[in-house]
């Protein structure tokens, strides 16, 4: 009971403390592929991969990993620089912005965005989705102010990728933000490796027990199964 109330007060502590807030898109924010699911574009992705002759640069563990990111890393570190990365990026970028219109918003993001907007805390995306499907899905759910088109996601160069804290220095950068004044919330061991490299304290996000042992397990502190925790301490904030 004590350890648990001190994980409370320490997660108060860590959300009240924040002025910056960057949250990953799918996970934290949305489902993004709640009905095509990632999975099932991750081996599309494969399929046409073996169909260019290519399959072989994939081992039999890439080949059935469910992050469609994997093969395009992959991919981007084999051929770099070809059309071939090209293409696959135009294919996963075609496959975000058509599942933006059937996404699930996670349970408690909307208002915990806005509420964190209203009370001064400023916000970024930073995603290795493409920021175009990030900033359609924040407009449709009305959200878009709340960002102020702080949407940093992935770019022409792959190599720059979460777990890179590219997309994170972005944000910091043009929000003129002291890391160690901001959070950074995300479901992946990739969001959590950028979080540390850019010295941002990290809260952890999993909506199964198997992401939240994989966070754990790479050294995750914090991780919440809900983000209604992180309203009720902003809404009871003194």
């Amino acid at each position: 009971m004590a350890d648990a109330v001190a994980e409370e007060t320490e997660l108060a502590e860590l959300v009240r403390g924040a002025r910056y807030v960057l949250l990953d898109f799918d996970g934290p924010i949305c489902r993004l592929f709640a009905v095509r699911r990632a999975q099932d574009i991750a081996r599309a992705q494969v399929e046409w991969l073996d169909r260019q002759g290519l399959g072989s640069i994939l081992s039999e563990t890439e080949r059935e990993d469910p992050d469609p990111h994997t093969t395009l890393r992959l991919l981007a570190e084999q051929r770099r620089g070809s059309d071939l990365v090209v293409e696959m990026e135009k294919r996963l970028t075609a496959e975000e912005l058509g599942a933006v219109g059937t996404a699930w918003p996670t349970p408690y993001a909307d208002p915990l965005i806005r509420t964190w907007s209203a009370v001064g805390v400023r916000l970024a995306i930073t995603t290795n989705n493409a920021p175009e499907a990030a900033g359609r899905y924040v407009e449709n759910r009305g959200l878009s102010d709340c960002f102020h088109r702080h949407i940093y996601g992935r770019t022409q160069d792959l190599e720059l990728l979460k777990p890179h804290p590219h997309c994170l220095h972005r944000a910091l950068n043009a929000m003129g933000a002291d890391p160690a004044a901001a959070l950074m919330i995300g479901d992946a061991t990739t969001d959590l490796v950028a979080a540390e490299a850019a010295g941002v304290p990290f809260l952890g996000y999993a909506r199964s027990e198997h992401k939240e042992a994989a966070l754990r397990s790479a050294g995750a502190k914090h991780v919440i199964d809900s983000l209604e925790p992180l309203l009720t301490v902003l809404r009871t904030r003194p």
